[in-house]
């Protein structure tokens, strides 16, 4: 009876607490390798046969992937309901990035329109949503539900709160720099169109109340271009002037009214633009022209001094060098004393032997004497100089040089100094006076000048060099009179800019998409020049712009014409132009140049210049010399 007993009592033990033992056991202590294989042939097991009525779908290599412990539970709801048949599979393994990938639940009966498609997000750690609706979890997996969902959550939120980091950050780089700025002046233009219209007029509190707001914001605004030149105060003040305009819009709500005051607003401004930019131009060009002081003062001091002395110190040394086809010529024609002495200096300063260059200087009767007195005074090292009165030229005359009969005709002097004229030209800088000047013509007559040289280096007043440049002399110009650095590289530096192709005799003879070059440095081969006639040339187109009708003035549209065909091109490098008007010319082009130009309104002897560019200037000025200290004439 006890064997019986005890055989009954073994087998109720293996049949039934066994496996609760084991069960529970399992539970507590999960063993990772043996759930790891059991897991993953439940799952293939699952994706092939499927659940119910639904089936999963893996892709091919989901398969063959090897499968991180679960950490999650995979499970379907009604085995009828095929569309929520699983939510999220989600594997990890400790300390490493996992993506998850879309699994896709379909119904049996074929792929059609109404398959949910799983969602999922991937995150950077331990993220992903657990499905917490099915009420058949045993109490064991609802409890570690909880925990998981308690994880997710926090995981969740994190995420969400570094999203959120990130999206501000990228709005506050975004967020253009002036956006207070903007805010304050449209407010200001509102309180101004408020100010104007009468229903707002009639309340005299609100009127003086949206003055006081505009003072107050023109003075917050200032000159601030961007918020972070507004000061502390902005935002008090754009709070206060809203609430004056909100009072205004009560009172006048017509927007048809504000509509037609902000057009007549924005025609008065737009003709208020047009008067200031021509304003503007005109002073420029005033300024441009118009010498300061000290240098008005230096050529009064120089005079004085050569006058003072006796013959025998009027004169220079090394004047045999003067005609010696040998050496390296010159020519400079100005009545700038300090900008002649610039250009002599910085060529001087980087001859290899200064001994074998002459500069030739031709200057106006006014300012003869002072010429010469600078360069008695401050000599240019061992290099020979040459100053000329452009009044001594007796060949120079009216009969021979139509620009000069011109240039003395009634009606070009009308043309310059009749106020009445000055409004009807649009372009106020064809009214400079140097265009009266004969100096800025003599480049046409160097034959004349020069008889007994064969090259010549024309220098303008305004360029500074700054490397040897008797290499110019060796050039080959293959039969061209002139040697110039083109600067076609702009679109308006065609012959179309300076011509007029709408006559027809400059459209017959010259192509308006022609590379225009630069006056300001030139060699001048004087033996073509001579032998081609070169100077009869200039002449016949000057009488036929009598009436300014081929071209207006200046010396750059007749030398077009003149050296039309006639011009060899030279390295960008000799030359550089643009310091007088671009702020833009790269440093690098400056710095390789041999020769730079400052054409144009902003020289370098004037306040209105570039001033990263004046230093290049400036350099070959010794301030420490008497005069320019007497005049005050300082960097």
């Amino acid at each position: 009876m006890v064997p019986t007993r005890s055989i009954v009592i073994l087998l109720l033990f293996i049949t039934v607490l066994a496996p609760i033992l084991l069960y529970t056991h399992r539970l507590t202590t999960f063993n990772y390798s043996s759930a790891h294989h059991e897991f993953v042939e439940d799952v293939t097991t699952f994706a092939v046969g499927g659940v119910g009525s639904g089936r999963l779908n893996l892709l091919p290599e989901e398969t063959s992937t090897i499968v991180k412990e679960p950490v999650g539970i995979v499970y379907s709801e009604n085995s009828s309901n095929s569309n929520n048949l699983l939510r999220d599979l989600y594997f990890v393994k400790s300390g490493e990035r996992v993506v998850s990938r879309v699994l896709s639940a379909t119904n049996e009966e074929g792929r059609v329109k109404g398959e949910n498609s799983i969602e999922h997000v991937t995150y950077e750690e331990d993220a992903i949503d657990a499905d917490d609706n099915d009420e058949r979890l045993t109490k064991s997996s609802n409890a570690s539900d909880k925990a998981f969902e308690v994880l997710l959550t926090m995981q969740g939120k994190q995420h969400i709160e570094s999203s959120s980091k990130v999206n501000n950050i990228k709005h506050r780089d975004e967020t253009p720099p002036d956006v207070r700025v903007r805010k304050l002046k449209d407010q200001l233009i509102q309180a101004k169109v408020y100010l104007s219209l009468q229903a707002v007029r009639n309340i005299p509190h609100l009127t003086r109340e949206l003055r006081l707001r505009v003072k107050e914001v023109s003075r917050t605004i200032g000159e601030a271009s961007k918020d972070s030149d507004l000061p502390r105060n902005a935002n008090e003040r754009m709070k206060a002037i809203e609430q004056s305009l909100m009072k205004a819009r009560q009172i006048q709500d017509d927007c048809a009214t504000s509509v037609k005051k902000l057009r007549a607003m924005l025609h008065s401004s737009e003709d208020q633009l047009r008067v200031h930019k021509k304003q503007t131009l005109f002073l420029t060009q005033l300024t441009a022209k118009t010498l300061p002081k000290g240098l008005h003062c230096l050529p009064l001091r120089l005079t004085t001094e050569y006058y003072n002395l006796n013959s025998s110190q009027q004169q220079f040394p090394n004047q045999e060098k003067l005609e010696d086809p040998g050496l390296y010529h010159y020519a400079i024609f100005s009545d700038n004393i300090l900008a002649t002495a610039v250009v002599v200096n910085s060529t001087a300063a980087h001859a290899k032997d200064s001994s074998k260059h002459v500069f030739h200087i031709v200057t106006d009767r006014l300012n003869y004497a002072a010429m010469r007195m600078w360069f008695l005074a401050n000599p240019p090292g061992k290099a020979a100089v040459q100053v000329q009165n452009i009044e001594d030229f007796a060949w120079l005359n009216s009969s021979y040089s139509p620009v000069l009969k011109q240039l003395s005709s009634p009606s070009m002097i009308d043309y310059y100094f009749k106020a009445h004229r000055a409004s009807s030209d649009s372009n106020l800088k064809f009214r400079n006076p140097k265009y009266l000047s004969m100096l800025n013509h003599l480049r046409f007559y160097l034959p004349e000048i020069f008889p007994n040289l064969k090259k010549v280096l024309f220098l303008d007043d305004d360029v500074i060099v700054q490397k040897d440049l008797t290499g110019l002399w060796s050039i080959n110009l293959k039969g061209n009179v002139n040697g110039a650095v083109e600067t076609c590289t702009e679109s308006f530096h065609r012959f179309d800019r300076y011509l007029n192709f709408s006559n027809p005799l400059i459209a017959k003879n010259f192509d308006p998409r022609a590379c225009g070059w630069a006056y300001g440095m030139n060699v001048f081969d004087l033996v073509e020049w001579k032998k081609q006639n070169i100077t009869e040339v200039y002449h016949n187109w000057q009488k036929l712009n009598h009436n300014r009708q081929l071209w207006k003035l200046g010396t750059l549209p007749p030398g077009l014409i003149t050296f039309w065909k006639r011009t060899f091109p030279l390295n960008r490098s000799w030359h550089v132009l643009g310091l007088g008007y671009n702020p833009n010319v790269n440093l690098k082009d400056i710095e390789r140049a041999a020769v730079i130009h400052y054409n144009g309104n902003m020289k370098p002897w004037l306040e209105i210049s570039i001033p990263k560019f004046r230093g290049y200037w400036s350099k070959y000025v010794d301030y420490n010399i008497v005069y320019l200290r007497e005049c005050n004439i300082n960097p």
